[in-house]
């Protein structure tokens, strides 16, 4: 083995080398208002996990108890079996990546990888944070000022910053926010990547949904300072529990009804005089008043004229607007007695409907869930 090579491994974080984080009922109070409400959270070792939530929601608050920089009223914060609940930031084997970088403009960018490192009185430091700016694909620019870099050059220096301490958990506050589109997909990417890599926890407080699917093996839907449902993010997408996730995860069209009928496997909603179908494991309740929800995607969009499968749900309404988006159409189509729907239609070349024309919406019953009666169906529609 080559000296390089030695130096490269031994300055990269180790594989696996994240630790589980446990919270145990943590409860955060500012004067009369209440961040977080009675927090239980384990994030395994070696995962990318995603606190995804609006503003207020309470994730930031919680990801700064995590650093160090706020302490909890109540309750208990752990890393890698450790109680870390009283000790200040600097003890904890923690690092944060916040949204400012905060990158001194004055040092060139391999002396802002190892600043921490000298500061430490770390031997090899320079080493370290070489390897660091190799690891973020960022070594040919080791010279170079931060003014220097683009906006995502500079998000990568601060990863490399926040790793070359070898955290055992890595925090990342909205860390994409300052890129544009564009580079916010290529970097997303790229933080998955590094994190597979170097087997470290990652903990990523975002309000982006797209962001938080994209990255996340598991991500949990704050609101309100309590985390509304947690899962993989296929699972959360294909199948929400609540009103506030299935609007704020993507859209939904929500319609409330009450169960008429059983079917076994499934149960039959009367949703203001239509019968809509839905699979018993993807309801909440069977009985009583129940929420029939669908992802606009998974509907189609059918002129009278056109044949469905008769086991489909359908309904029939007006069309109100069709707007072309380049891959798809939505088309908000007026349900008489439900109101207005939305639904996608892939763009195949002639466009099924026009804003006037009456059509048929189907969709398989596999594609329903089902929500608690009692649920808000406007609930997360405006939370940003």
């Amino acid at each position: 083995m080559t000296t390089t090579s030695t130096i490269k491994d031994e300055a990269r974080p180790k594989a696996s080398s994240g630790a589980d984080l446990h919270l145990a009922n943590v409860t955060k109070r500012f004067s009369d208002f209440t961040a977080v409400d009675d927090l239980t959270l384990t994030v395994p070792s070696g995962t990318f996990f995603a606190l995804l939530g609006p503003s207020g929601c309470g994730k930031t608050t919680t990801l700064r108890m995590i650093a160090g920089l706020e302490q909890p009223t109540s309750g208990t914060i752990s890393i890698g079996g450790k109680d870390v609940t009283k000790l200040p930031s600097f003890q904890r084997q923690v690092n944060t990546v916040f949204q400012s970088y905060a990158l001194f403009p004055h040092m060139t960018v391999l002396d802002n990888v190892a600043f921490g490192l000298k500061r430490k009185r770390v031997g090899d430091s320079v080493a370290r944070a070489k390897a660091a700016l190799e690891m973020v694909e960022l070594q040919h620019l080791a010279a170079r000022k931060p003014m220097q870099l683009s906006g995502g050059q500079q998000q990568r220096v601060a990863l490399a910053r926040a790793l070359v301490n070898r955290p055992a958990v890595l925090l990342l506050d909205e860390p994409l926010g300052a890129l544009d589109m564009k580079l916010r997909r290529q970097m997303q990417v790229e933080l998955k990547s590094i994190q597979t890599e170097v087997g470290l926890t990652f903990i990523h407080v975002t309000h982006d949904q797209e962001e938080a699917m994209t990255m996340a093996d598991t991500v949990a839907v704050m609101n309100k300072g309590k985390i509304e449902q947690m899962g993989a993010p296929r699972d959360l997408y294909e199948l929400p529990r609540t009103a506030f996730v299935a609007n704020f995860l993507g859209k939904s069209n929500l319609m409330p009804g009450s169960v008429t009928e059983d079917l076994g496997n499934a149960v039959a909603v009367d949703v203001a005089g239509h019968r809509l179908v839905m699979p018993k494991d993807r309801a909440v309740s069977h009985s009583g008043a129940a929420v029939v929800g669908v992802r606009p995607e998974k509907m189609r969009v059918l002129n009278l004229s056109d044949e469905y499968s008769p086991s489909a749900n359908m309904l029939t309404g007006t069309v109100l607007d069709a707007s072309f988006t380049g891959v798809s159409t939505e088309y908000l189509v007026e349900v008489p007695g439900i109101g207005t729907l939305a639904t996608f239609s892939q763009n195949m070349g002639q466009a099924p409907a026009r804003r006037g024309d009456t059509v048929r919406m189907t969709w398989e019953p596999d594609f329903s869930f089902g929500l608690d009666g009692s649920a808000k169906t406007t609930e997360g529609q405006d939370a940003v």
